[in-house]
């Protein structure tokens, strides 16, 4: 059996329904050999017996997470099913001792379209990496199994009261308020997904008004906007939602609640450099010089921002991942990093485990509206001096070739050596290279995809008219490589 295919990063991924116009590799043969293959590989690394499975509102969660579930109790292991949840749930299972998980999977594709799904693999120390998900795949593949165990059990119950009752709690013991949102309204988009608990069993109990809310119903079709932060269509949607209900605030997360953003009163999007500069403003405000963490496509005027707040900018990689791991890095050689954090709006805070949580994030945002609210204040007021580039522009190169990750490899490394006065190559760069344009007062970022034959670009200028200029030079430039498809560079310029 093939599985290699289905890794995706840190995560097994596929097309798991019929009639979406691709070829099912994910099915209930696939799904039975991965999950017979993380039990065999999950018994030598822990000690306890219990591993938790949950999902999202996806059309093929259930039959997936049912099988997941057989394949775990025939090992041995005891199964605590979550139901529909949340990723971050899911990590936190570990964490709660009245759940007591040794390990969790979830059933989940993200905001990937609904024919997807996929499993995403926790330890207590967090979610598993590439090369254990590689491990895994690769029992899978030769069939690996435990046998002769005693049936385990299967326990169905409520167990989101407990991560729920831990981020209301958390809200009252920052606020020093039972019901510290009354007089407030929030209003939240679960995009069809895993996010209804949100408004319902953590705003509500707080006091909140949550009318207005939309999209709570679960709904694996996801038929009103893709469940993405980063989807304009669905930050549109939170935001007309948002200035309907004259709201304080407006809330959107993904399918599986790992990433989330924010809509101010007047509707204008607080999400990708605007979210980032705000929780770092909120935790910089005790953390004075502390590092923040990024990937590599946040903007000039973020860093400025970060800096002139007191702290240090590290932009890394992208990947949510990457991110995160390299925070955790920074801070086991003493380095104060707070928070990890992608413009994609995955959010890992140092204080709940790293872990990429859009409803933690929001609820530590929210903790902070409520101070200024006291104070008079509004929470757009800690970013007001975020400078926002006059243009930008975002295009995703394709390649004409097998072999287009030696050909992103060599473009890449021969913009580095290009020579042209006007052009400075960023020093602290990890990822792709960033070159500075300070005639068009702009920057540009030509990197590789974390997975697939893309070479996204990203551009900035303070300029009218500067991003079609440094996009100009860059097709003047890229269009020389054969195998590289330029065609969205220069539609991007016409």
């Amino acid at each position: 059996m093939e599985l290699k295919g289905l890794k995706s990063g840190t995560d097994v991924r596929g097309t798991a329904v019929e009639g979406y116009g691709s070829e099912v590799n994910l099915g209930k043969a696939e799904v039975r050999a991965i999950a017979d293959a993380f039990a065999a590989w999950l018994r030598p690394r822990v000690k306890g017996n219990v591993v938790a499975v949950g999902g999202d509102s996806r059309l093929s969660t259930a039959d997936i997470k049912a099988i997941v579930a057989d394949a775990l109790t025939d090992a041995g292991y005891d199964v605590k099913d979550c139901g529909l949840c949340s990723t971050p749930s899911m990590f936190m299972t570990t964490k709660f001792p009245e759940i007591g998980a040794c390990a969790a999977v979830m059933v989940t594709a993200s905001h990937h379209p609904a024919e997807k799904n996929g499993l995403k693999f926790f330890l207590p120390s967090g979610g598993l990496e590439g090369a254990q998900i590689s491990e895994i795949i690769e029992l899978a593949e030769r069939g690996e199994k435990l046998t002769g165990k005693q049936k385990g059990s299967v326990e169905t119950g409520d167990f989101m009261c407990y991560y729920c009752d831990f981020l209301v709690n958390k809200v009252r013991e920052a606020t020093g308020e039972d019901k510290p949102l009354v007089g407030m309204k929030i209003v939240v988009d679960a995009g069809n997904g895993a996010g209804a608990f949100y408004p319902e069993r953590v705003l509500k109990p707080l006091g909140a008004d949550t009318s207005g809310s939309q999209f709570l119903e679960p709904d694996g079709n996801f038929p009103n906007h893709i469940p993405n932060p980063e989807n304009p269509q669905a930050m549109e949607s939170i935001s007309a939602a948002t200035v309907a209900a004259k709201a304080d605030l407006g809330v959107i997360f993904d399918t599986d609640v790992d990433r989330a953003a924010i809509v101010a009163p007047d509707g204008s999007e607080i999400n990708r450099n605007s979210l980032i500069a705000l929780i770092s403003a909120i935790l910089l405000k005790d953390e004075k010089g502390a590092t923040i963490v990024t990937d590599s496509v946040t903007s000039d005027g973020l860093r400025e921002f970060i800096v002139s707040h007191g702290g240090k900018h590290h932009r890394f990689k992208r990947g949510y991942k990457n991110v995160i791991d390299e925070a955790i890095r920074l801070n086991g050689e003493g380095v104060n990093a707070p928070l990890a954090i992608e413009t994609s709006g995955h959010a890992a805070l140092r204080e709940n485990y790293f872990l990429d949580d859009g409803a933690y994030l929001v609820t530590r945002i929210i903790i902070e509206a409520v101070r200024m609210k006291k104070a008079g204040k509004s929470l757009l007021s800690l970013i007001s001096d975020l400078h926002t580039a006059k243009e930008s522009l975002e295009v995703r190169l394709s390649f004409s070739t097998t072999d287009w990750k030696n050909l992103g490899a060599f473009v890449i490394e021969s913009l580095k050596k290009l020579k042209k006065p006007e052009l400075i190559v960023a020093p602290d760069n990890y990822e792709g290279v960033r070159v500075s344009v300070p005639s068009l007062k702009g920057w540009f970022l030509v990197r590789m995809s974390v997975h697939d034959p893309i070479m996204p670009i990203n551009i900035e200028s303070d300029l009218t008219g500067g991003a079609v200029k440094i996009a100009e030079l860059l097709y003047s430039f890229l269009s020389a490589f054969e195998g590289l498809n330029c065609a969205n560079l220069e539609k991007a310029i016409r």
